[in-house]
């Protein structure tokens, strides 16, 4: 059994596959070790890469996921797929520091901690050729992890750490498996403080592929907080719906008003239209946010836009009419009436859309 499982998440990291065997064979050797690479099904072929080293290579696995998408979930599904006493986490894309692993391992096996983390931030890191703005990001968001971390962690952003089993086992129950933060997710679902230490590193170029980074991901670190924080209350993915409805609402109540107020339509045509747009309006961004570990792409896309609309057909309904009753009741409360159709058909739709548009066991 090897000593010590390096978890490596990719997605079309096909070019770097092979470089960062070859670097994991030159700083591990001596060592009992492994290297799973868990791959989202890459269109890029990485898995086939993966697959085809591992013929000649005992230490590299592959684990290919279909339809599913992230990289803490996938980090997650990596670990829990090993036996080795020690686990590591690293990014594929070869900017991190892999000479870093053994003094992480000796770090473990000498001092009684749980988890050892690779920062940018303490003394002799670095950010590497960062851009200024992206160094600004980073921090901003290590300022905000602040509000589901207690403990005194420079790099709480950071995705290079290794971990004692026995301490991840312990925080599995209680991770969201949310966005691609997956330290900060240890540390703020752990329900005992985490014994850490952080060793530094410095970034280096990516070698090869294209950047994960982009607004969504900044959306992803958002819904992390926040299930950190109610997710106990709230599921995380209902905050999502909750949140693309909001703005739903803002675009219904912006339609209604013109049509309503300003081109002088019937209330009853101009909530109906002022639905309609904002029921379209909410597919595509659920699709793009909420679902995005579910999207839905070329046909299934066309496909999923009917069933969402015919799931939320009895929502429609049912906001237009509770809308036409307190309309009819009060003229003069015209918004009040709009937005308690909002609500009651709101519900209808988080609730028939997970069972008709993305569900992923159909």
């Amino acid at each position: 059994m090897p000593e010590l499982s390096v978890v490596v998440p990719t997605y079309n990291e096909r070019e770097n596959v092979p470089e960062l065997v070859k670097r994991l064979g030159d700083v591990l050797a001596g060592l009992s070790w492994e290297v799973v690479f868990v791959d989202d099904d890459s269109p890029d072929g990485t898995s086939d890469t993966v697959r085809a080293l591992a013929q000649n290579d005992l230490h590299v696995r592959c684990l290919q996921r279909v339809g599913r998408r992230g990289l803490a979930s996938a980090s997650i599904e990596g670990m829990l797929a090993t036996s080795s006493p020690f686990l590591a986490v690293m990014d594929g894309d070869l900017q991190h520091d892999e000479s870093l692993l053994p003094r992480m391992l000796e770090t473990l096996r000498r001092d009684p901690i749980d988890i050892v983390v690779g920062s940018r931030y303490v003394e002799g890191g670095g950010l590497g050729d960062w851009a200024a703005s992206r160094a600004l990001i980073s921090r901003w968001a290590s300022r905000l992890s602040r509000t589901v971390v207690r403990a005194d962690l420079a790099d709480p952003m950071s995705g290079f750490f290794m971990i004692r089993r026995e301490m991840f086992h312990r925080a599995v129950p209680h991770l969201s498996g949310v966005g691609f933060k997956i330290l900060l997710d240890l540390f703020a679902s752990s329900t005992t403080p985490l014994r850490f230490k952080e060793l530094p590193f410095h970034f280096k170029p990516r070698r090869a592929g294209e950047s994960k980074l982009d607004s969504q991901v900044a959306w992803e670190y958002l819904l992390l907080l926040l299930d950190k924080l109610i997710g106990k209350v709230i599921p995380v993915r209902f905050l999502a719906f909750s949140i693309v409805g909001s703005l739903g609402v803002v675009l219904h109540m912006l339609i209604l008003t013109i049509l309503y107020k300003g081109m002088r339509f019937a209330f009853i045509p101009a909530q109906a239209l002022a639905t309609m747009a904002a029921m379209t309006f909410n597919f595509a961004l659920n699709n793009m946010l909420t679902y995005r570990d579910r999207r839905l792409k070329g046909w299934r896309l066309v496909r999923g836009w009917i069933t969402f609309n015919l799931a939320c057909s009895v929502g429609a309904l049912a906001n237009v009419g509770v809308a036409s009753y307190l309309f009819g009741t009060r003229k003069d409360l015209w918004a009040i009436s709009a937005l308690a159709g909002i609500v009651v058909g709101a519900v209808w739709n988080y609730a028939l859309t997970q069972i008709y548009t993305w569900n992923t066991r159909k």
